[in-house]
């Protein structure tokens, strides 16, 4: 690969990072697809985040950066793409770059890859810090807001790649409207009858929306029961859980799954008539204690 010429667009590319005040190290072919890729230096105030990845956690900067401090060094390069002259966003790196925003480092260490498009094909990649289901939700979303935009013919299915699972879409609406939706308790039933649409991106975010509203309204129905409960002096974390097992409309045992729709519904109906007289705390424990993870 060493007496091949990079390719044009990596050329114009590497003259636009000398012109934006960076520094160009290599120009090289990676190992796998071998496209070409640019390592170098860009300056600090030109690194962006992209506006589709999660929000940045404050406890893992500080870890970060208590970690370079005491090493004194940085040998972790961020990924970026160049959406325009002048302006750099990182997929992959947002946590790292912030340590050397906040150690006011001069340049940032950086792999520019090529194609700006592929900024959507590198978030799936980006495991610096492991995502929760809140932070991956509304990672989507944002994703999946801008594609309706610039892709906009394409389908759901199209990026299912990148969007990984469909009720991540559907917990994202429901997160951005409330931080403190109780994801974990639904994600268990939107894992087994959310789908991939087979509309495009916009009308995919109407139907989406008509998605997460009956979700919403099944949740606020939840909350009444779990107001029940609390009343009668029962109070423990897994409550939700345990009542939505115990009203969910999807059996183990049953092979063919009602719609998306029907499954909302029947579930708010079942909360709606659920006799909480039936509800005892040891009852509750002890389905905590079956449905936890290994290891806790």
């Amino acid at each position: 690969m060493a007496d091949k010429e990079p390719s044009r667009e990596a050329k114009e590319l590497a003259a636009q990072v000398d012109r934006d005040g960076g520094r160009v190290l290599a120009l090289y072919q990676e190992p796998v697809g071998e496209h070409w890729q640019i390592f170098c230096l860009l300056p600090r105030g030109k690194c962006e985040a992209s506006p589709y990845q999660r929000d940045l956690s404050p406890t893992h900067v500080k870890r970060l950066t208590e970690s370079i401090k005491r090493l004194d060094r940085f040998v972790d390069p961020i990924v970026v793409i160049s959406p325009r002259p002048g302006v750099y966003w990182t997929p992959n790196g947002n946590h790292r770059r912030t340590v050397l925003d906040k150690l006011k480092a001069d340049f940032i260490p950086a792999i520019l890859v090529v194609e700006p498009q592929m900024v959507f094909e590198v978030l799936p990649l980006n495991v610096e810090k492991a995502h929760n289901l809140k932070e991956k939700s509304l990672e989507v979303i944002r994703m999946y807001r801008a594609l309706a935009k610039e892709e906009a013919d394409t389908t759901e299915e199209s990026w299912a790649f990148q969007f990984e699972s469909p009720h991540f879409v559907t917990l994202g609406l429901l997160y951005e409207e409330n931080k403190r939706f109780a994801g974990g308790a639904f994600a268990p039933i939107l894992r087994r009858v959310d789908k991939f649409l087979k509309q495009t991106l916009p009308k995919g975010l109407e139907t989406r929306t008509e998605r997460a509203e009956l979700v919403r309204g099944t949740d606020a129905a939840l909350a009444a029961v779990v107001a029940k409960v609390k009343k009668r002096g029962i109070n423990h974390p897994f409550v939700k859980n345990y009542l939505l097992a115990r009203t969910t409309p999807l059996t183990r045992a049953r092979k063919t799954l009602p719609s998306f729709e029907q499954t909302f519904k029947k579930l708010r109906e079942n909360l709606e008539e659920f006799d909480v007289a039936k509800v005892r705390y040891d009852d509750i424990q002890r389905s905590s204690i079956m449905g936890a993870p290994a290891g806790e």
